[in-house]
């Protein structure tokens, strides 16, 4: 693998470093969320191991940027000092894949690191998918309304993908925490929230809400979104 370390923590880092190097992996390291950040979006690599608390731009904010802005979907596993929920539920607000909780093992990290490879690798890249006047482009990870490009979120985003792949379907609210958030559930709001922005998204440029709400089911597609 080809890693990108972002650590600010001169010991960490080189003993990151020092060990994946050890093991076969080709390293680069940056110091500040700045060199990160550029480093990220302009090189490729197969993992990103990214400090939650780096000078300059903080963790979060830079997964933020690597999501939304660059349109990377390189794995990121974060690393935190702290073991919160709220900590970690931030991190995967924000595009993290995986996270790790300092003091850790460097034999676990290079583990998380190859299980998100591996996962990455594995996945096929499916066709555009479309439905009505949306337009899904997996590669591009953008989406249109009539041609119009729609700025959404990686979990509104991935909200959206997942309700085109099966258009005609009603989602339960399970259906949809589970696709997105896997284990790692979040607090009862945050799915309605996602959904918010998914719906002001399209409203900004000027579309119909592609959402609709199935009483005491779920949500799927909207009738306008079909035609």
């Amino acid at each position: 693998m080809r890693v990108l370390v972002i650590e600010d923590e001169s010991s960490i880092a080189a003993n990151v470093c020092d060990y994946l190097e050890s093991r076969g992996h080709a390293v680069d390291a940056a110091p500040d969320g700045v060199t990160g950040l550029h480093l990220a979006v302009t090189q490729e690599f197969d993992a990103i191991v990214l400090d939650l608390n780096l000078p300059r731009i903080d963790g979060l904010t830079l997964c933020r940027r690597v999501r939304e802005d660059a349109r990377r979907d390189t794995p990121v596993l974060m690393l935190t000092a702290r073991d919160t929920l709220e900590e970690k539920l931030d991190g995967f607000e924000s595009g993290a894949d995986d996270y790790l909780t300092k003091p850790f093992a460097l034999a676990e990290l290079e583990a998380r690191l190859l299980a998100l490879h591996k996962r990455h690798a594995g996945r096929t890249t499916p066709k555009a998918l479309r439905h009505g006047n949306i337009v899904f482009d997996p590669t591009a990870l953008s989406v249109t309304v009539n041609g119009e490009p729609v700025r959404l979120p990686p979990k509104p985003l991935r909200l959206l993908e997942l309700m085109l792949s099966q258009p005609t379907r009603v989602y339960t609210r399970a259906d949809l925490e589970q696709a997105v958030w896997g284990d790692h559930l979040p607090s009862s709001e945050t799915l309605r929230s996602h959904m918010y922005v998914l719906r002001r998204a399209f409203q900004a440029v000027g579309a119909a809400d592609p959402i609709e709400n199935v009483h005491g089911l779920g949500y799927r597609l909207a009738p306008s979104a079909r035609q």
